[in-house]
């Protein structure tokens, strides 16, 4: 297995390999991996001859810095876990003065009103930090396709609009939420979970299998009432919101309209933890 650190390397050793015809898969991950991230490496191995995963904690991209200092960092294990996987595995490891030149800041966009709703609203400036990383991994790796996670459904929306602003010839490939076996979203966050709030925290998709089977007879407004009562009633869980959108404008859907697409949207606190997640309704 090989591990860039510095972007001219990885570019150098890919520059023969896309003249040669070879399909570039590629993985944009912020490391402390687990078996949803797995799930995408392992769709780029099967559809492309090369495959990339990144492993960089963007700081553009966190509204937080306690947050960004607490994310997890697991780079050995997270290589190990890659090289057991396939040895051919292309790792880019950048450290954050060689990946921004020197200058670590995020650039705005415009993702026609997606970066605004719900995550944007509760993380100001997150998308923009998002989408720089993004695009310069894009610009840097040039892929043929990129895979990412339902589980952040919203930033792959933004990715997809990224992609379609910047004209990139970048198939993104969408992968379905992986979980545990009790039914959490699998998230490199989980790690910082203390015992009881690890056990009290698939509840949150049991509440939204719920809302998913109410959505079929009941309105959008009875649906979040019932996901913010229950919630909200957890004596180990604090919900930051909830939200009913149409999925692929992200607008929030008050009715169903025939023929549009709904997703339920929900951040949950467990101690300090923020998770995330969504079904489809």
């Amino acid at each position: 297995m090989k591990v860039f650190h510095a972007k001219e390397a990885l570019q150098n050793h890919l520059q023969p390999l896309k003249q040669s015809g070879k399909t570039i898969g590629f993985v944009p991950t912020m490391g402390a991996l687990h078996d949803g991230h797995l799930a995408l490496v392992k769709n780029a191995l099967k559809d492309n001859d090369v495959t990339v995963v990144s492993i960089f904690v963007n700081p553009t991209q966190f509204d937080n810095p306690d947050d960004l200092n607490k994310y997890p960092r697991t780079l050995e294990t997270d290589l190990a876990m890659l090289d057991k996987l396939s040895p051919e595995i292309l790792v880019f490891t950048p450290d954050a003065i060689n990946f921004y030149d020197g200058q670590i800041k995020s650039q705005p966009f415009n993702f026609d009103g997606l970066e605004y709703e719900m995550e944007g609203k509760h993380r100001p400036g997150h998308f923009d930090g998002v989408g720089t990383v993004v695009k310069k991994l894009f610009e840097i790796v040039q892929p043929h396709t990129a895979y990412f996670g339902e589980k952040d459904f919203q930033q792959l929306k933004i990715i997809e609009k990224l992609v379609e602003k910047f004209n990139f010839s970048i198939l993104i490939k969408p992968i379905p939420i992986y979980r545990e076996a009790d039914g959490l979203a699998m998230s490199s966050r989980n790690k910082r979970l203390s015992f009881i709030h690890r056990k009290a925290a698939p509840f949150i998709y049991q509440v939204l299998k719920q809302a998913q089977l109410l959505s079929q007879t009941n309105t959008f407004k009875e649906v979040k009432t019932f996901v913010n009562d229950v919630i909200q009633a957890h004596p180990l869980l604090k919900l930051e919101y909830f939200e009913i959108a149409e999925a692929n404008t992200l607008r929030p859907a008050d009715k169903k309209k025939v023929g549009n697409k709904y997703r339920g949207f929900i951040v949950v606190y467990a101690g300090e933890v923020r998770l995330i997640d969504n079904i489809e309704l």
